[in-house]
Formats: structure tokens, C-alpha cells, sequence
């Protein structure tokens, strides 16, 4: 039997053989060959020459009539020449018309069908060559308007998922469900960051991270002042070259498989008539092949001159691998697991892998140095007003949040910051603290509860830091998405500054050195008293609460209940 070859097929959706064997209006009957539901055609091609071979790409639903067929080649080896041409270029499956020119099928095409398993279709008088090319065609338009929607509703969930508090595990949860798979994001070092799906087979999993590192960037090599600059250097001499003295790959990935259409495949394909050879088969995007183990390290790139593979593809027994390399050389991959590759998929981790690349993406910018120029010099010493001007702004809010299901990660601090507008950004156990210019209004952001100061230049950004810390516990107590701390005139503006901290220090005097008491009895003065939404600020028992302000009510010899001495006391509690 003679090696096939792996069909040009186009990029349109393919048809599955049984959805046009189901057309009553056709009434097409399979007669030979095998009846397996994966069977897919391309399109129609019609053709009543003996040897079709020359005219097919692969993929076909060859139709004739047998005109071709001589009168003698029921004795012959005609039709097992015939069919093998078929199978040979790739053909998908055979349509036999009946009428004018052959009542009945040929039995012994019938039987050469069954032998080279090649479907045998018999298409009955009534039913035109056109009228079967034109239902292909209609099957195929109904497959691709299938594929478009659901491309366009995986847009718009991965879309949606990106907006979430938690971004990348949410994107990653829906690429998975999407593809039905296993979604990972391995970070600069290869190690997985976050994944999403169903667990896959140990080896599929090892797999899946040693692609990745295909399309992962390479770091820099060392200098070594014993080697011969790369541009001048010999290639290794321990890994053999390829044709025209073209080094291979010094990667250490394992090589890719090929495409299951295409192995095993002959070395060369098969020739037609006139000794033009059949178009090669078309490989889903992989890297190249792996070097010999022993080639050394820093020998001269291969792929020089190329530029870098951003996505491949890879089989691991019943499972399709494919990864994506995230942002503009930043080290973050996407890996994708799945058990079936449909049409549409590629799209649909490419829409994905492109908003986890400006979910995971690094700003390397002006500013960005300005930055990192700050934070130098604040670990050296420098005071925060000589380093402010190089943020860029003289006032500044600061933003304590907390996200409302979950603990905030790193990812999910991220993508608070470039929604209020801002860089800055601290994730400190369970809060997230954003540096926000002044002229940025912070607006409420969903899934989140935010705490925001009043404007303040550097040498009030630890009292902001307190103002914001003691918004968002408002925020939380009154289940509030955002609250502002009051930045309007007070009574405090028209006591001097230093009779009112002597007051509030005499005042508060019982309860020095228990900021326990200290905190609760501000929070619960600012809550009016409510013991339940004081526990919920505090992150206590409500009795905890009871318990802590009669401790104060005690300590201060004060009734509690009278609205004067809470205003005393707010007024002293706002000095301290």
C-alpha cells in the first residue's frame, strides 16, 4: 500500500463525512470503507481521469461518474491503481454516480475501497455533483459561522474574566473551560505561576513546561574572555551539521513530534506522472528540531538572523500541547493542554495569551527609571521630599484596598494599580496600598472596598497612610465600595494646633500605651456606636467590642452614652 501524504487543507472548518452522509436530500450511501466518525472532507472536487492524482490537494470528496473506467477493468489491477492514486494524494473519500454510464457500483472497486480504506460513497441518479459539492459548501459555511461564534463569545468571557479582581486565574479558568483543557502561565524561571483545568498526566505536564521553554527567551550568554566572539566563532564540533553546513539548534527542548496527518510519512513523497513531486505536508507551527546532547553551550545561535518562535505545538500520547510566549520578551509563557485541537482553539489562546501579556507585562519606560531612581535613593537615605519630584506629582492620595472573595495576589495588585492610574503599588498581607496622583480621582473598582486619604505631599504621606487605612475599615464596616476620608474644615481648624494635642494627650492619658482600646474606641465612635460593624472593621468578636469599651468607658471615668463626651473624645482621637 503506498504512503500517503498529509492534505494542503484550507482554512476553513472541515465537514464531517457522516454530517453529509445525514442529508436526506442527497441520499448518499456508504458502501466500503471504514465508517469512523472522525472522517472530515475539505471539499468536492469532480474528475473523470484515470489517474486524479496531479489535481488533488488532499482532503477531497472526489466525485465521478466512472467514464475513465475501461471495459475490461473488472480483470485487471485497474482499480487497485486507481484507488491507491486516491490514497496516495491524500483523497478523504471516493463518490461513485450512478447512471448514465455505470447502473451499479463496481464490485471491484468496491472491494479495492475496502482494502486501501478508503470511503466508498454511492451517490444515486437523482442526486447531481453540484447539488453535493453545494452541500459541502454549506456545511463548511455553517461550521465557520459556528467557529466565529464561539471565537467571539471566548473573546468576550476572556475579556470579562480580565476585568475581574483576580485577572490572570480567571482568564486562565475560562481559557480552560473554553478549550476543555488545562490552561498554565509559567513565569521567567519556568516554574507555574497560576494554572486552571482539569490535571493532566505527569508526562504531559513535563512536556508541556519543556515546549514552553522553546519559546521562552534565552538569557544573555556570559562573557568568556577563552571564547571566540559568537559572530566569529566555529559552530560546535561534537553536534553534526545540517545540509549546507547549517548548525542545528543548540536547544535542549525536546523535539517536536510531528503532525499526526504526516507520520509516518515517507522521506520523499510520491511522484505523479510526470515526476513532479506532491506538495509537502503542512505541520501545525512547532520548533525545530532538537541538537545532539552533546552540543556545547554558547556556540553560535542557529536561528541567528530568525527571529524567535512565539508559539509551537507538540502531541504528548492523546494530548495537544501548545504554548504562547507572553509580552515583548518578559519570560512569561502560556501552556495549553487539551485532549482535542478544534478549529478556532489557536484563536482563542491567542486572544487569551494576549491579555495575559498585558496583565503580566512590565513597564520599561521614563517613568519607569524615574521609578526605580526614587526607590534607590529612598533606601539611600534620601528624604521623601528631595525624591518626590521624581514621581512627577507634589500632592498625592493614598488607596489602602481589599478585594471582597479572596486575598490579593501579586497579579490582581497589578491590575488595581493600572485602573486607578497608578504604578505604585504595595501588597501588604491581606491590603493592597496604591500611591495615586492627585489629579487622578480614584473611582470605585468592582470586587474591591477602598479606603482613600485626603491629598498630601511627602511629608504627610504617613498620616495619609493612617487616613486611608481608617477609610477603608470604614468602608468595610459600612459595606461601602469606596469612602474618602473628610478633607473639609472641622472644629480642630479653629483650636491652635498645640492646645489641641495638649488636650487630646490629657484627655486620652488613661489610655496610654493601649492602642487596642485606642483604635477600638475610635472605630467605634466613627461606626455611631454600632457594636457589629465596629467587630467587622476590627476583624473581632462583637464581645471583644462590649468588652474594650467599657475598658475605656472605666479607664476615662466617662459616660459614654452622652453625646457631648463623644465628641470630646472624637475631637482628642483625631489628634492622635
Amino acid at each position: 500500500m503506498p504512503e500517503t501524504i498529509a492534505p494542503a487543507v484550507p482554512p476553513t472548518p472541515p465537514v464531517p463525512l457522516q454530517a453529509l452522509l445525514a442529508r436526506e436530500d442527497l441520499a448518499l450511501r456508504q458502501i466500503a470503507g471504514p465508517a469512523d466518525p472522525g472522517i472530515v472532507i475539505h471539499w468536492a472536487h469532480t474528475s473523470e481521469m484515470a489517474d486524479p492524482y496531479p489535481y488533488l490537494l488532499g482532503g477531497e470528496l472526489l466525485l465521478t461518474a466512472g467514464v475513465h473506467i475501461p471495459e475490461a477493468a473488472g480483470s485487471g489491477t485497474y482499480f487497485e491503481d486507481y484507488v491507491s492514486r486516491i490514497v496516495a494524494a491524500g483523497g478523504a473519500a471516493l463518490g461513485f454516480g450512478l447512471a448514465p454510464v455505470h447502473d451499479t457500483v463496481p464490485r471491484a472497486l468496491v472491494a479495492a475501497c475496502e482494502r486501501y480504506g478508503l470511503p466508498l460513497l454511492e451517490v444515486p441518479p437523482q442526486t447531481t455533483f453540484s447539488g453535493v459539492a453545494r452541500a459541502v459548501w454549506q456545511l463548511m459555511a455553517q461550521a465557520r459561522l459556528a467557529e466565529l461564534r464561539r471565537v467571539t463569545e471566548a473573546q468576550q468571557s476572556l475579556a470579562a474574566a480580565a476585568s475581574r479582581p483576580d485577572p490572570v486565574p480567571s482568564v486562565l479558568r475560562r481559557l480552560a473551560q473554553r478549550l476543555g483543557g488545562r490552561a498554565v502561565l509559567y513565569g521567567p524561571d519556568g516554574t507555574e505561576v497560576a494554572a486552571a483545568g482539569p490535571q493532566t498526566p505527569e508526562a504531559a505536564r513535563t512536556a508541556l513546561a519543556q515546549l514552553a521553554g522553546v519559546v521562552r527567551p534565552a538569557p544573555p550568554a556570559p562573557a568568556d574572555p577563552g571564547r571566540p566572539h559568537p559572530a566569529t566563532a566555529p559552530g560546535p564540533t561534537t553536534a553534526p551539521a545540517g545540509p549546507a553546513a547549517r548548525p542545528r539548534p543548540a536547544s535542549t527542548a525536546p523535539a517536536t513530534r510531528p503532525h499526526p496527518a504526516s507520520a509516518p510519512g515517507p522521506a520523499a513523497p510520491p511522484a505523479g506522472p510526470q515526476g513532479r513531486p506532491r506538495p509537502s505536508s503542512t505541520a501545525p507551527l512547532a520548533p525545530a528540531p532538537a541538537a545532539s546532547p552533546t552540543a556545547t553551550a554558547g556556540a553560535a545561535s542557529p536561528t541567528a538572523g530568525r527571529p524567535h518562535p512565539t508559539s509551537a505545538t507538540d502531541t504528548c500520547g492523546p494530548t495537544h500541547l501548545a504554548v504562547y510566549a507572553l509580552g515583548a520578551g518578559a519570560g512569561f509563557v502560556l501552556g495549553v493542554a487539551a485532549s482535542r485541537r478544534d478549529p478556532g482553539d489557536h484563536t482563542i489562546a491567542s486572544v487569551a495569551a494576549v491579555l495575559l501579556s498585558l496583565l503580566t507585562g512590565e513597564h520599561q519606560s521614563a517613568a519607569g527609571a524615574a521609578r526605580s531612581s526614587a526607590l534607590v535613593r529612598l533606601l539611600l537615605g534620601a528624604p521623601p521630599e528631595q525624591v518626590a519630584p521624581l514621581l512627577g506629582n507634589a500632592q498625592w492620595l493614598v488607596v489602602h484596598a481589599r478585594p471582597e472573595a479572596q486575598a490579593p495576589d501579586a497579579v490582581a495588585a497589578s491590575a488595581l494599580g493600572a485602573a486607578l492610574g497608578s504604578p505604585l503599588v504595595d501588597l501588604a498581607d491581606d491590603v493592597v496600598r496604591v500611591l495615586v496622583p492627585a489629579d487622578r480621582e480614584p473611582a470605585p473598582q468592582s470586587g474591591w472596598t477602598l479606603g482613600v486619604s485626603a491629598a498630601a505631599g511627602p511629608a504627610q504621606w504617613p498620616a495619609a497612610d493612617t487616613q486611608a487605612a481608617r477609610a477603608l475599615a470604614r468602608a468595610r464596616a459600612t459595606r461601602t465600595p469606596l469612602v474618602r476620608h473628610a478633607a473639609r474644615p472641622a472644629l480642630a481648624d479653629l483650636v491652635p494646633a498645640a492646645d489641641a494635642d495638649t488636650h487630646a494627650r490629657t484627655l486620652l492619658a488613661p489610655l496610654a500605651g493601649q492602642a487596642a482600646l485606642a483604635e477600638t474606641l475610635r472605630t467605634w465612635l466613627s461606626l455611631h456606636g454600632s457594636w457589629d460593624r465596629t467587630a467587622v472593621a476590627l476583624g473581632v468578636h462583637r464581645n471583644t467590642v462590649r468588652q474594650r469599651i467599657a475598658r475605656c468607658a472605666a479607664l476615662l471615668a466617662a459616660d459614654l452614652d452622652d453625646p457631648d463626651v463623644r465628641m470630646e473624645l472624637w475631637f482628642a482621637l483625631r489628634r492622635t
